[in-house]
């Protein structure tokens, strides 16, 4: 029979946020994949693992995976760790889980910390509806276009970034979703020197351009979306700069009858249906 392949959450930063199930799961595995092989031994020896480890990483995802594949079809448990937190999240974790679904292998989730998750219950956004976007891509057209997205997203964002692209991205951000939106920075997550810092992009920014405040550690931005009267207001400018006629052909071009487009160009301009209407007769 095939072996499980077990997504071992590992700390954030903070050693005893380590679950007794992780520990179980590691000292039973035939092999761990970890992201960092230095960085996890510290681990492994801290809770006196000693099992043998192979490096599975963003540059080797998929040859990689094939060669754990084959151990596992051969009966291996293995476990898969990143350097920290949850294997799978922003992580090359995705692949391998991707590929063992799609060969009928048991995948196990060993649940524990997610930076992402806890910068956000600690951050004071909505927390009610929420998108992870984990790091920005590096992609010039493609970080364009989520840059556009995000500009109308309504839900809270979770991005996270390193710190020497930290400025950059606040930026960037800044001139997509406006320097005023509510943001809060989160810093060094379950470590000596964590921080949540609620803000706006334009205080930030500021913040930043001292060279004290440099930044230091890895970042969690929480985001919060797009207001409803931000689109309101946004909707209005734009439907004052249009006539009413111009307004009906929009949305009878797009497929809505004339009695459809008369109810909604009343509604969205706040004035009275026959008003509308009167306009609407331009219609066949």
């Amino acid at each position: 029979m095939a072996g499980t392949l077990y997504l071992v959450a590992t700390p954030i930063g903070n050693l005893e946020d380590i679950t007794y199930r992780a520990v179980r799961v590691l000292k039973e595995a035939d092999l761990i994949a970890a992201e960092d092989t230095r960085n996890s031994i510290k681990l492994l020896n801290h809770f006196e693992i000693k099992k043998p480890m192979t490096s599975y990483h963003e540059f080797n995802r998929f040859d990689k995976a094939e060669i754990l594949i084959e151990k596992l079809m051969q009966g291996e448990n293995i476990a898969l760790i990143t350097d920290a937190g949850t294997p799978g999240i922003s992580d090359p974790g995705e692949v391998l889980v991707a590929m063992c679904v799609d060969r009928g292998i048991d995948v196990v989730p060993v649940p524990g910390a997610v930076a992402g998750i806890n910068a956000l219950i600690a951050s004071g956004q909505p927390t009610s509806k929420f998108v992870f976007e984990g790091f920005l891509p590096k992609d010039k057209k493609e970080k364009a276009e989520t840059l556009e997205r995000l500009g109308n997203e309504t839900r809270t964002m979770i991005l996270y970034e390193a710190p020497h692209r930290l400025v950059k991205t606040l930026r960037e951000l800044s001139l997509a979703l406006g320097e005023d939106r509510s943001l809060t920075i989160c810093k060094e997550l379950t470590k000596k020197h964590e921080t949540f810092r609620k803000t706006t992009f334009k205080e930030a920014l500021r913040m930043y351009d001292d060279e004290e405040n440099a930044p230091r550690g890895e970042y969690v931005l929480i985001v919060a979306g797009k207001s409803r009267q931000e689109i309101e207001m946004e909707k209005k400018a734009f439907w004052e700069d249009i006539s009413i006629e111009e307004h009906l052909k929009r949305y009878i071009d797009e497929g809505m009858s004339k009695k459809e487009a008369v109810k909604k160009v009343s509604e969205e301009r706040d004035i009275p249906k026959r008003e509308v209407y009167a306009v609407s007769v331009k219609f066949s």
